[in-house]
Protein backbone atom coordinates (compact mmCIF):
# COMPACT_ATOMS: atom_id res chain seq x y z
CA UNK A 1 0.00 0.00 0.00
CA UNK A 2 1.11 3.62 -0.73
CA UNK A 3 -0.02 6.60 0.61
CA UNK A 4 -2.18 8.95 -1.49
CA UNK A 5 -2.90 11.46 0.70
CA UNK A 6 -2.80 12.98 4.16
CA UNK A 7 -5.04 15.37 5.27
CA UNK A 8 -6.78 17.09 8.26
CA UNK A 9 -9.78 18.10 6.22
CA UNK A 10 -12.45 15.62 7.92
CA UNK A 11 -14.36 15.87 4.65
CA UNK A 12 -11.37 15.27 1.94
CA UNK A 13 -11.01 11.40 2.84
CA UNK A 14 -14.79 10.22 2.74
CA UNK A 15 -15.25 12.68 -0.99
CA UNK A 16 -11.95 10.57 -2.52
CA UNK A 17 -12.50 7.10 -1.05
CA UNK A 18 -16.06 7.80 -2.92
CA UNK A 19 -14.45 8.75 -5.73
CA UNK A 20 -11.76 5.80 -6.08
CA UNK A 21 -14.94 3.25 -5.18
CA UNK A 22 -16.62 4.59 -8.13
CA UNK A 23 -13.49 3.72 -10.25
CA UNK A 24 -12.89 0.20 -8.35
CA UNK A 25 -9.33 0.94 -6.89
CA UNK A 26 -9.46 0.05 -3.55
CA UNK A 27 -8.26 2.52 -0.51
CA UNK A 28 -7.70 2.31 3.02
CA UNK A 29 -7.65 4.86 5.72
CA UNK A 30 -5.24 4.80 8.28
CA UNK A 31 -5.00 6.95 11.53
CA UNK A 32 -8.76 6.95 12.27
CA UNK A 33 -8.41 6.28 15.71
CA UNK A 34 -5.93 8.60 16.45
CA UNK A 35 -8.98 11.10 16.62
CA UNK A 36 -9.61 9.48 20.23
CA UNK A 37 -5.86 10.27 21.30
CA UNK A 38 -6.27 13.90 20.47
CA UNK A 39 -9.82 14.84 21.61
CA UNK A 40 -11.59 15.24 18.49
CA UNK A 41 -9.95 18.76 17.18
CA UNK A 42 -8.52 17.50 13.83
CA UNK A 43 -4.88 18.48 14.42
CA UNK A 44 -3.49 14.67 13.37
CA UNK A 45 -3.68 14.12 9.61
CA UNK A 46 -5.50 10.89 8.48
CA UNK A 47 -3.89 8.35 5.63
CA UNK A 48 -5.80 7.15 2.52
CA UNK A 49 -3.35 4.60 1.03
CA UNK A 50 -3.74 2.35 -2.51
CA UNK A 51 -2.49 -0.36 -3.95
CA UNK A 52 1.04 0.67 -5.55
CA UNK A 53 0.08 -0.78 -8.90
CA UNK A 54 -3.42 1.51 -8.44
CA UNK A 55 -1.66 4.92 -7.14
CA UNK A 56 -0.90 6.89 -10.42
CA UNK A 57 -4.38 5.96 -11.05
CA UNK A 58 -6.48 7.11 -7.94
CA UNK A 59 -3.90 10.37 -8.77
CA UNK A 60 -5.49 11.06 -11.79
CA UNK A 61 -9.14 9.84 -10.46
CA UNK A 62 -8.53 12.80 -7.66
CA UNK A 63 -7.14 15.55 -10.06
CA UNK A 64 -9.61 15.05 -12.66
CA UNK A 65 -12.62 15.42 -10.02
CA UNK A 66 -10.91 18.52 -8.65
CA UNK A 67 -9.56 17.00 -5.10
CA UNK A 68 -6.26 18.87 -3.72
CA UNK A 69 -3.23 17.01 -2.46
CA UNK A 70 0.19 17.13 -2.04
CA UNK A 71 2.22 14.23 -3.99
Amino acid sequence: MEELLRTTDITLIPLAKTLLDEMGIDSFELDVNMSVLEGSIGILPRRLMVRRDELDQARRVLHENGVRFED
